[in-house]
């Protein structure tokens, strides 16, 4: 719903929050549902309403429990057997500097009584998080601290030992450094977030001797958006791809009229500045793994022209995608999703014309669309819009656009040959199979969260549900990384089966799309016939639950050999294969014959 992205009307979103709930849940959409506690310092119910709206829209259908109002602590260190049976799947602590207990109170406190004050402080917060993981052992977003309106001793309240806000700043560095040792543990930033907001609109000292809202109801909508992105990023409905138009988007001017010469880009003119520091900006997410392809109505020789410019930042090979043609947009858009095997929906489109920006809408309404108004403008909405908010970084995501890059010259190689399976001989597939390990386990919980298209049965995990299944005698666990000549792949298949006597369940199995039609897949059922094989079971029983997006597998067993046990009306199907007499399939990936298959 375009009323909920970024930037939104906050008094519309509060004041029609219920009709548009109605509007959201009556819209056919199938969305994953979670139950998140939200433990409060203070009045929460306005922030849950919020927040319940913009993870509708992400694809999540939230239950909610609520603490009663600043039982936080209580809750967490206590216990509280509603919460206990209500056994949330994640945890937002809604805290604020109002709920700090151990500010310093007098200029005469000596800087190590002040320290004293922080660490007591810290462990107050820290025996909420650690009480909590032991009990629930599930994802926890902390709010860090926002600093206050009002300060006695200008600046020196920011840098003296005992000032307020320098005490709060110190204390905010020691959530950063808590969240960064300790996985599944997150921040929410209302740190900056009332700084971006403005302090004097954040703060409404009348709506908390009132009600007990920490901070003004005219903000809230943006603090529940906040919360939403972290959420829908830990259950991997993130974006993936950012596209990008050419001319007064990415440099000043329209090269086809101005040739290459004429473009503004780089240090000599306050316009060149302005688009050398956009194009710094969009190769930084090329950095964190995002994805860059170029969607222009262009010719493609004077696209190519403007990314060799001496003064650009981007160049070609920056993109894993490059669409200039006359074609509409939307076309060459959706082109580039079927290229790189990813959903319109994965993708958020940059433009400076606001009508292109409207047909994108109306023709693939899955995509997110920026207008390019300013170069500052796109640069706030791409920060502020929470598309790509970050979670965890792996490997495998710091390289995922060379991945994208080196699909790209696969599916050249392929056009060379006739026969398909001579094409994958000649790629030189080395695979690696085999039980999780504790150095991919980010990867591999990041995958079940991302994957959503060849992904048979959906189940989400998380980094504590992931450990907890690696710790579990009756699971058969998989990986499989691919690498060729082209490159590597990373990680890119992960199954894992529940074994019961003689019978393997399997509960999960996905593979990245990037690897489709290379086999992979047979490989990795080979793997699992023989892991059975060893723990004597004879059969294996496959599930297919049939989503919006998954259609693709929903014969993949069939084609593994498997016999239809089951078929619902609602497209849900179960599947059973007898392993005795069956000879692998994969006849083209080198498994597990080299100690690293990257060297």
């Amino acid at each position: 719903m375009k009323e909920l992205e970024f930037p939104f009307d906050n008094k519309y979103i509060m004041r029609k929050r219920k009709s548009v709930r109605k509007q959201l849940l009556s819209d056919g959409s199938l969305r994953i549902k979670k139950k998140i506690a939200v433990l409060g310092g203070s009045t929460a119910d306005d922030v849950i309403s919020a927040l319940d709206l913009f993870l509708l829209n992400f694809g999540i259908e939230a239950e909610f429990y609520k603490s009663e109002y600043n039982k936080f602590y209580e809750d967490a260190v206590f216990g509280n057997p509603e919460l206990d049976e209500f056994a949330p799947d994640l945890i937002y602590i809604h805290t604020t500097s109002r709920n700090l207990t151990m500010l310093p109170e007098s200029p005469a406190e000596t800087e190590e009584q002040v320290n004293l004050r922080l660490e007591n402080q810290f462990d107050r917060f820290k025996q909420v998080w650690v009480s909590l993981v032991q009990k629930y052992g599930c994802p926890i977003i902390q709010n860090n601290f926002e600093l206050p309106l009002f300060r006695r001793t200008g600046s020196w309240d920011g840098w003296g030992i005992s000032g307020t806000a320098a005490f709060i700043n110190r204390l905010n560095v020691m959530l950063s450094d808590y969240a960064r040792h300790n996985n599944g543990f997150y921040i929410n930033d209302i740190n900056y977030l009332s700084s971006v907001i403005g302090l004097e609109k954040w703060h409404d000292t009348e709506a908390w001797y009132m009600y007990k809202y920490a901070m003004s109801t005219s903000v809230i909508p943006e603090l529940s958006y906040s919360i939403a992105c972290i959420i829908k990023s830990v259950y991997g409905k993130n974006q993936k791809v950012i596209a990008l138009d050419l001319d007064n988007t990415l440099w000043g001017g329209i090269i086809g009229d101005d040739g290459v010469d004429g473009i503004e880009i780089g240090e000599e003119t306050a316009v060149g500045e302005a688009y050398s520091e956009f194009q710094h900006f969009i190769k930084n997410y090329k950095n964190y793994g995002i994805i860059l392809t170029v969607c222009s109505k262009n010719e493609e020789e004077n696209a190519l022209a403007g990314l060799n410019h001496p003064t650009g930042i981007l160049r070609p090979d920056d993109f894993a995608s490059i669409k200039a043609s006359w074609n509409p947009k939307d076309l060459n858009l959706a082109e580039s999703a079927d290229e790189l095997g990813l959903l319109p929906e994965s993708f958020v489109f940059v433009d400076d014309n606001p009508a292109e920006c409207a047909i994108v809408n109306a023709q693939l309404p899955a995509v997110h669309t920026v207008h390019a108004e300013s170069v500052g403008k796109a640069m706030y909405t791409l920060s502020r819009g929470g598309f790509f908010e970050i979670t965890s970084v792996s490997e495998d995501d710091l390289k995922r656009s060379d991945m994208y890059a080196e699909n790209a010259k696969r599916i050249s190689q392929q056009k060379k040959f006739e026969n398909y399976t001579d094409y994958l001989l000649s790629l030189d597939m080395h695979g690696e199979i085999k039980d999780f390990t504790p150095v991919y386990l980010q990867r591999i919980t990041q995958l079940t969260n991302k994957s959503n298209q060849f992904n048979l049965t959906t189940k989400r995990y998380t980094q504590q549900e992931m450990e907890q299944v690696c710790a579990m005698p009756d699971r058969i666990r998989l990986y499989g990384r691919l690498a060729d000549k082209f490159g590597d792949n990373g990680i890119v298949s992960v199954v894992i089966g529940r074994c019961e006597g003689d019978t393997l369940h399997v509960e999960l199995w996905l593979m990245s799309c990037r690897v489709l039609k290379r086999d992979m897949e047979f490989a990795m059922l080979d793997e699992l016939v023989s892991q059975c094989r060893d723990r004597n079971i004879s059969k294996i029983m496959g599930y297919y639950y049939k989503t919006p997006k998954n259609n693709m597998v929903s014969q993949l067993f069939g084609a593994f050999g498997f016999d239809l046990v089951e078929q619902s009306e609602n497209g849900d199907s179960v599947w059973k294969l007898n392993i005795t007499g069956y000879e692998n399939k994969n006849k083209v990936i080198k498994v597990n014959e080299k100690e690293n298959i990257y060297e």
